[in-house]
């Protein structure tokens, strides 16, 4: 699917969703290198401007591409830097949800309106393409916030390439997945 006119920016309650951007490289960098906002999984860090300033072109592509992506939060109020949700299209056919919350504004509920945001995005865009959540177990929040989008469990199990080989990985997905679609989650 190729995007034909430039994406627009959706508000929710308190937040502006904007697709992500270069102009969104700096506050997406202090974010994405905050150990604090990487405790369920520290080897996610960025470690380098260059890392986000690759991962931003990247973002921005999709939306180009899928005509879906991940947006930029900002507080409708007086736009300050929220963090970074949505979804994305996968190489194995699943949209990933995915929001991440500065450490001042956690517990405020953006990650849930991100989250919904998000799966109503997804719902009008790519009605056919299953949206799912793929992360730790040991983190309860972002499992409490899936769910709360809609998702729910369809796997749990070792998690690939995680340098902590003890990690749980879960799977859950706003539908059932077929048995192949599942393999190829779980083993990317």
């Amino acid at each position: 699917m190729t995007q034909t006119s430039a994406p627009q920016p959706i508000t929710t309650d308190h937040l502006v969703l904007a697709p992500v951007s270069t102009a969104d490289l700096d506050d997406l960098h202090a974010l994405h290198a905050d150990p604090r906002v990487w405790t369920h999984f520290p080897s996610g860090r960025h470690t380098s401007r260059e890392q986000t300033a690759r991962q931003v072109a990247d973002l921005a592509a999709d939306w180009v591409r899928d005509g879906i992506g991940y947006w930029t939060a900002r507080r409708r109020s007086d736009g300050a830097f929220v963090g970074i949700g949505g979804v994305r299209l996968r190489a194995v056919g699943v949209l990933n949800l995915y929001y991440r919350v500065a450490v001042e504004h956690q517990g405020q509920g953006c990650a849930g309106e991100m989250a919904h945001g998000a799966t109503a995005a997804a719902a009008r865009a790519r009605p056919d393409v299953p949206v799912t959540a793929f992360l730790l177990e040991h983190n309860a929040a972002s499992r409490a916030t899936a769910e709360r989008a809609g998702l729910r469990l369809v796997w749990r199990g070792p998690d690939a390439g995680n340098p902590d080989v003890a990690a749980v990985r879960l799977v859950l997905a706003n539908r059932q997945l077929d048995a192949a679609t599942l393999a190829r989650l779980v083993a990317a």
